[in-house]
């Protein structure tokens, strides 16, 4: 189907990656599933070390 919102691009050639974490983080939320080359993008770019700090403000 067609995208909901775009959450971002990886560019290998370039070695390019721009991620819309708030984004990506609210479709996480809402229990989306990513593929496993997403899920390793993301974990390369620390998203749930982010996700993980910001649910730890939040309990605060």
């Amino acid at each position: 189907g067609r995208d909901l919102r775009k959450v971002g691009f990886y560019d290998p050639i370039k070695n390019q990656t721009c991620l819309n974490v708030p984004a990506i983080l609210y479709f996480l939320e809402k229990g989306a599933q990513p593929t496993r080359t997403v899920y390793d993008i993301l974990r390369k770019a620390e998203l749930f070390k982010e996700k993980q700090r910001i649910l730890s403000e939040l309990k605060n």
